[in-house]
């Protein structure tokens, strides 16, 4: 019998296949759409409101967080504008399969460009504390804690980085469907029988990447738990006082709650609880986990993680931490430092999640490779 080819077999089946599997095929329009609805999102509102209309530079009343600080709206409007038409000129010539050695690498540099710049370099910390606060304002809201209102967290330039981190992820997503396809391998599962993403080495290497993302965020909690309790844990006694002061520990301690509920979570994506609901939860016990259940807040979680990191990086290079963060003294370290290692923690958490990926893949409907997904703890 003639080995089964994987060649073509996405169009073979696309009329009787779900939208989901069928993802290779759209997710590049898909990148061109965004694109040019962005570029006329950000053009169309600096024309109509100015300068409050442009959400980088000027027009960022945070700018010093932003690696784009002192961008004129004028000159980055047109910027924007400018990339989003290339930008879409790009995604769908990929969409189309275009392109063979050079022309093929240039595109491949192009994609994942804009998917490190949309979504790791653009976005900054505003994004994990808008992400965090959200259960902090659900379940605070009764007691009337935090302090204001949930739309002083959520303002138009944080908006404009959750556009610019949904841009960067279909830019990844068409960046591996071109390279796939590119490639004569599957478009939907990309199986090349490396032998690091079978289902056991898999369960072996995301074991470390698991301990590593558990750790990060619980040594941040540690920090912050501690100043709640009224040790001063790397910060001095005058800036625990005025934290206390103003209730600031104790905002701090939700968000380090949050931060170990993560932790926790991703314990899961090594444990069998991860792959099947516990028997005390009502109607679901005993089911399978969906694999997207895990994997896509997982995933999402890792960028903006890695985002928020990167900022902490960058302004400690740039030696401009404690000037963009003046309340901080530098003898106050543990109020920062954490922060640092951030990247290292949105980098372990997607590694994990790869790993939880491949660990639990099963047959790919479209080409027939794989097994039923039974790699061990």
């Amino acid at each position: 019998m003639a080995k089964r080819s994987t060649r073509g077999a996405l169009p073979a089946f696309s009329a009787r296949l779900r939208w989901r599997t069928r993802w290779p095929e759209w997710v590049g329009y898909a990148a061109g759409v965004w694109s040019l609805a962005y570029a006329a999102l950000v053009l169309g509102l600096y024309l109509a409101l100015g300068v409050a209309g442009f959400p980088f530079g000027e027009g960022d009343p945070q700018s010093a967080l932003s690696v784009l600080d002192g961008v004129q709206a004028e000159t980055g409007a047109a910027v924007v504008a400018a990339l989003g038409l290339v930008g879409s000129t790009a995604a769908v010539a990929m969409a189309r399969t275009h392109g063979r050695g050079v022309a093929r690498t240039v595109l491949l540099g192009v994609s994942w460009t804009a998917f490190a710049t949309l979504a790791l370099v653009i976005p900054d910390y505003r994004v994990l504390m808008g992400v965090a606060y959200v259960p902090l304002f659900v379940f605070g809201a009764p007691f009337g804690w935090p302090a204001g209102s949930f739309f002083d967290v959520i303002t138009w330039p944080l908006v404009n980085q959750f556009l610019c981190i949904a841009g960067g992820l279909l830019w990844a997503a068409t960046a591996v469907a071109y390279s796939r396809r590119t490639r004569s391998t599957c478009g939907n599962c990309g199986r090349a029988d490396a032998g690091w993403t079978t289902p056991n080495t898999a369960a072996r290497w995301g074991k470390w990447a698991v301990g590593i993302a558990i750790a990060v965020p619980v040594l941040y909690a540690a920090t912050r738990w501690a100043w709640a309790l009224g040790i001063p844990l790397g910060i001095s006694e005058e800036f625990l006082r005025e934290g206390q002061e103003v209730g600031l520990w104790w905002a701090g301690a939700g968000l380090a709650t949050v931060a170990v509920g993560g932790a926790i979570l991703t314990l899961g994506l090594v444990q069998r609880w991860g792959e099947v609901f516990p028997r005390w939860l009502p109607f679901l016990s005993g089911r399978r986990v969906p694999i997207w259940l895990a994997v896509v807040p997982a995933s999402l979680v890792a960028v903006i993680v890695t985002s928020a990191g990167l900022m902490f990086v960058r302004l400690t290079l740039l030696g401009t931490l404690f000037e963009v963060f003046a309340f901080v003294d530098e003898a106050d370290w543990a109020a920062l430092a954490p922060e640092l290692l951030w990247p290292v923690w949105g980098a372990a958490l997607g590694a994990a999640t790869l790993a939880y990926y491949y660990r639990r893949r099963r047959r790919c409907v479209v080409c027939g490779r794989g097994g039923k997904g039974t790699g061990r703890w």
